[in-house]
C-alpha cells in the first residue's frame, strides 16, 4: 500500500469511528510518522512505516486525541507540547487571545495575568505576539503546570519573552500584583455538572476533569476569575474570559457590578465564546 492509499484507508476508518475531521487527522498522523512539517510535504513521499501508521490510526479511531498521538499542537503562531494530564488547546480559544492581543497593542509595556493557564497556551501566545508584555501565568494543577514549564522553556530557547509561571489557585493568584495589571485573560473550566454527556470522547475521556467541570451551572471558576480580576486590575484594566457556547448570557451576567463595557463575543464559527469587561475607573 502506498502513502496515498494508506491515507485514504485511514480517512475511511476515522470517518467510520465518528472523528470530526478524518482526512485532516489521517494526513496529520502521516506527517508525524514521516517527520515532516506540514501536509503539503506529503506530496514528495510515496511510502510510510505502515505498522506504525496503522497503530496510530487505530488509536485515533478509539478517540485518543490527535494531539496526544503527535505530542504537539499549533495555536495561533506558536507550537505547544501537550499530552495526557493537560487540557488540549482548542481553535476557538484563538479568537480569545486575538482580542487580548489587540487590546494590549496600545500599551507600551503591558502587565498581563493568565489564570488557568494549562499548558501555557494564552500566556505564551500573548508573549509571542506582544514582545513588550510581561505575562504571569497561574495554574492550580501541578501536572498541567509541568507542561507549561516545558513549553515556556521551548519558547524562551526560541528567543521569545520568558513567561513567569506560578502554581496556585485563581482566588489567591499573584497578590503582589494587586491593582497593577493591565489585562487578565482566562480559559477556565466551564462545563456544568449536568453537561457531562455533551463533550466529545476526546474531551471527557482524556482532558483532566479539573480543566473541564465547574459546578452546577459551569460558572464556579468564572466567578472566581471575576473576583481575582477585580483585585488584580488597575482601574480601567480589561478582563477577557472564555466560556461555553451555552453561556452567552450567564457569563456576562457575572460581571454586572463594578464593571463597564461588558460585552459578549462570538468565535469564528459564530458561537458565543468569550466575555470582555473593563474595571470601572
Amino acid at each position: 500500500m502506498n502513502l496515498r492509499q494508506a491515507i485514504a484507508t485511514a480517512t475511511g476508518q476515522l470517518a467510520q469511528a465518528g472523528v470530526d475531521s478524518p482526512e485532516h487527522d489521517a494526513k496529520a498522523l502521516a506527517v508525524h510518522v514521516l517527520g515532516l512539517q506540514r501536509p503539503s510535504d506529503l506530496a514528495h513521499h510515496d511510502q510510510i512505516d505502515q505498522e506504525r501508521y496503522d497503530a496510530l490510526v487505530a488509536s485515533r479511531a478509539m478517540r485518543v486525541p490527535l494531539q496526544h498521538l503527535t505530542g504537539r499542537t499549533g495555536f495561533r503562531f506558536i507550537e505547544l507540547e501537550v499530552g495526557p494530564g493537560v487540557f488540549v488547546p482548542r481553535p476557538e480559544t484563538e479568537s480569545v487571545v486575538g482580542w487580548a492581543v489587540e487590546a494590549l497593542r496600545p500599551i507600551k509595556t503591558p502587565l498581563v495575568v493568565d489564570l488557568c493557564t494549562g499548558s501555557g497556551t494564552c500566556a505564551l501566545a500573548i508573549a509571542n505576539e506582544v514582545p513588550s508584555a510581561t505575562v504571569h501565568a497561574v495554574e492550580h494543577d501541578p501536572g498541567a503546570l509541568d507542561w507549561a514549564h516545558r513549553n515556556a522553556k521551548n519558547r524562551a530557547a526560541a528567543g521569545d519573552p520568558q513567561v513567569q509561571l506560578h502554581l496556585g489557585s485563581v482566588e489567591a493568584a499573584v497578590p503582589e500584583l494587586d491593582g497593577m495589571v493591565d489585562l487578565v485573560i482566562s480559559n477556565p473550566p466551564y462545563v456544568a455538572e449536568n453537561e457531562r454527556h455533551l463533550p466529545d470522547p476526546e474531551v471527557v475521556d482524556h482532558d483532566p476533569e479539573i480543566a473541564l467541570f465547574a459546578g452546577e451551572d459551569g460558572l464556579d471558576v468564572i466567578r472566581l476569575v471575576e473576583q481575582a480580576a477585580r483585585r488584580l486590575l488597575k482601574p480601567g484594566g480589561w478582563v477577557v474570559v472564555e466560556h461555553s457556547d451555552r453561556q452567552g448570557e450567564s457569563a456576562p451576567a457575572v460581571f454586572r457590578k463594578g464593571w463597564v463595557e461588558v460585552q459578549d463575543h462570538r468565535d469564528l464559527t459564530g458561537r458565543d465564546r468569550y466575555v470582555t469587561a473593563r474595571l470601572a475607573p
